[in-house]
């Protein structure tokens, strides 16, 4: 470790375990609902997508797990697979479920009035567990489109009860390691209630359902000038963050690389993942990537990504928690502000770049990225054939 800066003990470790994971949508075409822009080389399969993000793991050392959306990634043969992924340095990670692009969802899946609709999406939320027990997946992550344009389009509570009633059928379907991520989004697509707008909404759900069932907090779907690390200090305090999507926004849902729109705000929320011990081993906190590259190269967007929590990550850690906690029994309030601007204002990056030496890591992912040759390479093998997308 002499090639590496002088730090407190445990911060390298904490580093050096750290594990990102990876969005199996963000190496296909994704954009906005106006255009989604090609680029050669995009995976044309989910064996095509687990290639890119075993990659990306090799080039950073902290992404050893792939996010599957379905039915995006259905295949024949799940355990195959996850077959596939072990060879290549990976495994499958949350399998994410998909009930907004069906005609039937118009007026929402699992709270939809017509029960035949809600039955159809329950049964695909039991067919992602199917999935679960396949790959050896631990979380189920569900988000719901569903909610409401206008009032009096629906009765809002009765759209609860047939929420609740959905999530405790798919809880109870769950093993006995397996687990519930509920998703939140303040607004889109629907405009005047969403069913599952906020942490308040998804915390009570997850209270009601069980231990197992815990909160996804997607750093992009809230209202401008949220604090999202309060949400985040009250959910470790209660035991029920359960992982982060990690992107960025500058108006709504944008889906931009972590840390582009705010990394100070990204700092904070590590800090107080820190400081409520979500870093800790055993705490069960995910921290996955949630992101669609439209006009920025796919894989040098999730590498990017990657190194962006990272360096919040350091950052964190490097707080000096005896002066902070000093400064607030005096009540210096700028001193306790100072403890944690020194910590955001120093330059991790030797830091990690010989953190990565030390792991046999060339220090500068993205320049090794590009000197792999890696994306000249599938360009070249994926010729024909459809590429993935979610076809917006």
């Amino acid at each position: 470790m002499s090639a590496l800066p002088n730090v407190r003990a445990g911060v390298l470790d904490t580093l050096r375990r750290q594990h990102i994971e990876l969005p199996s949508w963000a190496f296909g075409n994704s954009g906005t609902r106006f255009k989604v822009f090609a680029q050669p080389g995009v995976p044309r399969d989910p064996w095509e997508k687990i290639a890119d993000a075993a990659h990306v793991h090799r080039l950073t050392g902290v992404a050893p797990t792939v996010a599957l959306h379905i039915p995006w990634d259905r295949v024949d043969d799940y355990a195959a697979l996850s077959e596939h992924a072990r060879d290549l340095g990976v495994g499958i990670g949350a399998i994410n479920a998909n009930v907004f692009q069906d005609d039937d969802y118009r007026l929402g899946s699992v709270a939809n009035p017509d029960p035949a609709v809600r039955r159809k999406a329950i049964d695909h939320l039991l067919e992602c567990v199917d999935v679960m027990d396949a790959t050896g997946s631990r979380d189920l992550k569900l988000w719901f489109a569903d909610g409401t344009n206008y009032p009096g389009q629906d009765d809002l509570r009765a759209r609860q009860d047939r929420l609740a009633e959905a999530l405790s059928e798919v809880y109870d379907r769950l093993g006995p390691d397996q687990r519930m991520l509920l998703e939140y989004k303040l607004f889109e697509p629907a405009f005047y209630a969403t069913d599952v707008p906020d942490w308040g909404t998804a915390y009570a759900h997850c209270l009601e359902l069980g231990e197992r069932a815990v909160v996804c907090v997607d750093t992009g779907h809230h209202a401008a000038h949220t604090n999202i690390e309060f949400i985040v200090s009250v959910l470790l305090r209660a035991g029920k963050l359960g992982a982060f999507d990690f992107n960025s926004r500058f108006y709504a849902d944008d889906d931009l690389m972590v840390g582009a729109a705010d990394p100070f705000q990204l700092f904070r929320i590590m800090y107080e993942v820190v400081r409520g011990g979500g870093l800790d081993a055993g705490a069960g906190v995910a921290f996955m990537l949630d992101q669609c590259h439209n006009i920025e190269p796919k894989i040098a967007g999730q590498i990017r990504s990657v190194m962006n929590v990272q360096e919040a990550t350091a950052k964190a850690l490097l707080v000096d928690g005896d002066e902070l906690a000093a400064a607030q029994r005096d009540g210096d309030v700028l001193a306790a502000n100072a403890a944690l601007m020194d910590a955001f204002n120093t330059d991790v990056r030797p830091l990690l770049a010989g953190l990565r030496e030390v792991m046999g890591l060339d220090p500068d992912p993205m320049a090794a990225h590009a000197r792999s040759g890696y994306l000249e390479k599938v360009a070249a093998e994926r010729v024909g054939g459809t590429q993935a997308g979610w076809g917006a």
